[in-house]
Protein backbone atom coordinates (compact mmCIF):
# COMPACT_ATOMS: atom_id res chain seq x y z
CA UNK A 1 0.00 0.00 0.00
CA UNK A 2 1.49 3.58 -1.25
CA UNK A 3 2.12 6.12 1.52
CA UNK A 4 -1.00 7.36 2.86
CA UNK A 5 -2.04 10.35 5.13
CA UNK A 6 -5.90 10.71 6.10
CA UNK A 7 -6.91 13.37 4.17
CA UNK A 8 -8.88 15.25 7.05
CA UNK A 9 -5.36 15.90 9.04
CA UNK A 10 -3.37 17.44 5.92
CA UNK A 11 -4.03 21.08 4.92
CA UNK A 12 -4.96 22.62 1.69
CA UNK A 13 -1.22 22.72 0.92
CA UNK A 14 -0.07 19.30 1.50
CA UNK A 15 -3.53 18.18 -0.10
CA UNK A 16 -2.86 19.64 -3.00
CA UNK A 17 1.22 18.97 -2.95
CA UNK A 18 -0.10 15.12 -2.41
CA UNK A 19 -2.49 15.49 -6.05
CA UNK A 20 0.67 16.94 -7.75
CA UNK A 21 2.86 13.88 -6.44
CA UNK A 22 -0.28 11.51 -7.82
CA UNK A 23 -0.31 12.98 -11.06
CA UNK A 24 3.80 13.42 -11.73
CA UNK A 25 3.91 9.26 -10.29
CA UNK A 26 0.53 8.80 -13.47
CA UNK A 27 2.89 10.73 -15.86
CA UNK A 28 5.95 8.35 -14.76
CA UNK A 29 4.35 5.03 -15.64
CA UNK A 30 4.34 5.90 -19.05
CA UNK A 31 6.92 8.76 -19.91
CA UNK A 32 10.45 9.27 -18.61
CA UNK A 33 11.09 11.84 -16.29
CA UNK A 34 13.09 13.98 -18.02
CA UNK A 35 10.51 14.23 -20.51
CA UNK A 36 7.39 14.81 -18.55
CA UNK A 37 6.55 18.80 -18.48
CA UNK A 38 4.95 20.74 -16.01
CA UNK A 39 1.58 21.38 -18.36
CA UNK A 40 1.64 17.32 -18.21
CA UNK A 41 1.46 17.35 -14.37
CA UNK A 42 -0.42 19.75 -14.00
CA UNK A 43 -3.27 19.02 -16.81
CA UNK A 44 -3.28 15.45 -15.43
CA UNK A 45 -4.62 16.03 -12.47
CA UNK A 46 -6.94 19.74 -12.95
CA UNK A 47 -4.48 22.44 -11.33
CA UNK A 48 -2.70 25.31 -12.63
CA UNK A 49 0.93 25.78 -13.29
CA UNK A 50 0.83 28.59 -11.23
CA UNK A 51 -0.40 26.07 -8.45
CA UNK A 52 2.56 24.16 -9.34
CA UNK A 53 4.98 27.29 -9.07
CA UNK A 54 3.37 27.81 -5.68
CA UNK A 55 4.42 24.42 -4.39
CA UNK A 56 7.82 22.84 -6.01
CA UNK A 57 10.62 25.04 -7.88
CA UNK A 58 10.94 22.33 -10.57
CA UNK A 59 9.60 18.71 -11.11
CA UNK A 60 12.42 17.25 -9.52
CA UNK A 61 11.67 19.32 -6.12
CA UNK A 62 8.34 17.32 -6.49
CA UNK A 63 9.97 14.04 -6.54
CA UNK A 64 12.31 14.68 -3.72
CA UNK A 65 9.12 15.86 -1.96
CA UNK A 66 7.46 12.60 -2.29
CA UNK A 67 10.59 10.79 -1.84
CA UNK A 68 10.97 12.80 1.79
CA UNK A 69 7.77 11.88 2.79
CA UNK A 70 8.70 8.34 2.63
CA UNK A 71 11.64 8.50 4.21
CA UNK A 72 10.71 10.32 6.82
CA UNK A 73 8.69 7.40 8.32
CA UNK A 74 11.62 5.01 7.91
CA UNK A 75 13.54 7.57 9.78
CA UNK A 76 10.61 8.01 12.62
CA UNK A 77 10.79 4.02 12.87
CA UNK A 78 14.61 4.39 13.29
CA UNK A 79 14.09 7.28 15.85
CA UNK A 80 11.51 5.70 18.13
CA UNK A 81 14.60 3.03 19.48
CA UNK A 82 14.13 0.48 16.18
CA UNK A 83 17.20 -0.79 14.67
CA UNK A 84 18.95 0.42 11.51
CA UNK A 85 18.06 -2.81 10.15
CA UNK A 86 14.16 -2.68 10.80
CA UNK A 87 14.48 1.25 9.40
CA UNK A 88 16.25 -0.48 6.51
CA UNK A 89 13.24 -2.97 5.98
CA UNK A 90 10.74 -0.38 6.34
CA UNK A 91 12.47 1.86 4.07
CA UNK A 92 12.77 -0.49 0.82
CA UNK A 93 9.06 -1.79 2.11
CA UNK A 94 7.88 1.84 1.11
CA UNK A 95 10.18 1.43 -2.13
CA UNK A 96 8.25 -1.52 -3.46
CA UNK A 97 5.49 -0.60 -2.70
CA UNK A 98 5.96 2.49 -5.00
CA UNK A 99 8.22 0.45 -7.17
CA UNK A 100 6.83 2.15 -10.20
CA UNK A 101 7.88 5.81 -9.22
CA UNK A 102 10.96 5.04 -7.62
CA UNK A 103 11.99 3.01 -11.20
CA UNK A 104 10.89 6.18 -13.00
CA UNK A 105 12.81 8.38 -10.80
CA UNK A 106 16.05 6.15 -10.48
CA UNK A 107 16.39 5.89 -14.03
CA UNK A 108 17.09 9.41 -14.39
CA UNK A 109 20.46 10.75 -12.79
CA UNK A 110 20.68 13.93 -13.64
CA UNK A 111 19.85 17.46 -12.58
CA UNK A 112 18.39 17.14 -8.65
CA UNK A 113 18.58 13.15 -9.16
CA UNK A 114 17.02 11.01 -6.62
CA UNK A 115 20.11 9.38 -5.90
CA UNK A 116 21.81 12.49 -4.53
CA UNK A 117 19.11 13.72 -2.70
CA UNK A 118 19.07 9.97 -1.12
CA UNK A 119 22.88 10.72 0.01
CA UNK A 120 21.96 13.68 1.25
CA UNK A 121 18.83 12.17 3.49
CA UNK A 122 20.26 8.95 4.68
CA UNK A 123 23.98 10.36 5.55
CA UNK A 124 22.43 13.19 7.39
CA UNK A 125 20.58 10.82 9.35
CA UNK A 126 23.45 8.94 10.29
CA UNK A 127 25.48 11.50 11.26
CA UNK A 128 22.95 13.26 13.48
CA UNK A 129 22.70 9.65 15.21
CA UNK A 130 26.09 9.62 16.30
CA UNK A 131 26.09 12.85 17.39
CA UNK A 132 23.11 12.07 19.54
CA UNK A 133 24.61 8.67 20.99
CA UNK A 134 28.12 10.30 21.82
CA UNK A 135 27.16 14.04 22.21
CA UNK A 136 30.07 14.98 19.40
CA UNK A 137 30.49 15.11 16.04
CA UNK A 138 31.95 11.59 13.71
CA UNK A 139 35.25 11.23 13.53
CA UNK A 140 37.39 11.71 10.26
CA UNK A 141 37.75 8.14 10.09
CA UNK A 142 33.98 6.62 10.56
CA UNK A 143 32.40 9.79 8.91
CA UNK A 144 34.73 8.40 5.64
CA UNK A 145 33.36 4.86 6.34
CA UNK A 146 29.64 6.16 6.37
CA UNK A 147 29.93 8.12 3.34
CA UNK A 148 31.34 5.43 1.51
CA UNK A 149 29.07 2.77 3.00
CA UNK A 150 25.77 5.72 2.21
CA UNK A 151 27.04 5.42 -1.55
CA UNK A 152 27.31 2.16 -1.70
CA UNK A 153 23.96 1.25 -0.14
CA UNK A 154 22.18 3.68 -2.37
CA UNK A 155 23.72 1.86 -5.13
CA UNK A 156 22.66 -1.11 -4.30
CA UNK A 157 19.18 0.26 -3.62
CA UNK A 158 19.23 1.79 -7.12
CA UNK A 159 20.13 -1.31 -8.62
CA UNK A 160 17.98 -3.35 -6.46
CA UNK A 161 14.85 -1.04 -8.07
CA UNK A 162 15.72 -1.50 -11.63
CA UNK A 163 16.73 -4.88 -11.77
CA UNK A 164 12.99 -5.72 -10.61
CA UNK A 165 13.07 -6.33 -6.46
CA UNK A 166 14.15 -10.05 -6.33
CA UNK A 167 15.47 -9.82 -3.18
CA UNK A 168 12.79 -8.99 -0.26
CA UNK A 169 13.16 -5.82 1.83
CA UNK A 170 14.24 -7.68 5.27
CA UNK A 171 16.90 -9.87 2.87
CA UNK A 172 18.13 -6.59 1.23
CA UNK A 173 18.02 -4.61 4.72
CA UNK A 174 19.88 -7.71 6.02
CA UNK A 175 22.68 -7.69 3.09
CA UNK A 176 22.82 -3.92 3.83
CA UNK A 177 23.47 -4.46 7.45
CA UNK A 178 26.08 -7.35 6.77
CA UNK A 179 27.70 -5.07 3.97
CA UNK A 180 28.79 -1.99 6.46
CA UNK A 181 32.35 -1.88 7.37
CA UNK A 182 33.12 -3.34 10.62
CA UNK A 183 34.20 0.20 12.41
CA UNK A 184 30.73 1.61 11.65
CA UNK A 185 28.84 -1.76 12.36
CA UNK A 186 30.97 -1.85 15.78
CA UNK A 187 29.62 2.12 16.54
CA UNK A 188 26.13 0.93 15.62
CA UNK A 189 26.25 -1.95 17.67
CA UNK A 190 27.34 -0.29 20.99
CA UNK A 191 24.25 1.99 20.77
CA UNK A 192 22.06 -1.01 20.68
CA UNK A 193 20.92 0.40 17.25
CA UNK A 194 22.25 -2.09 14.38
CA UNK A 195 19.70 -5.19 14.33
CA UNK A 196 17.79 -6.50 17.24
Amino acid sequence: MPLTTETSSLTRGEKTKYRLAESMKECMCHTPVDAITVRQITENCGLTRQTFYRNFMDKFDLINWYFDKLLIKSFEYMGQGKTVQEGLQLKFSYIAEEKEFFRAAFRYDRQNSLREHDFQLIFRFYQDLIQLKTGAPASDDIRFLLEMYCHGSISMTIEWVLSGMAVSPEDLARLMVEAMPAKLADLFASFGVLTE
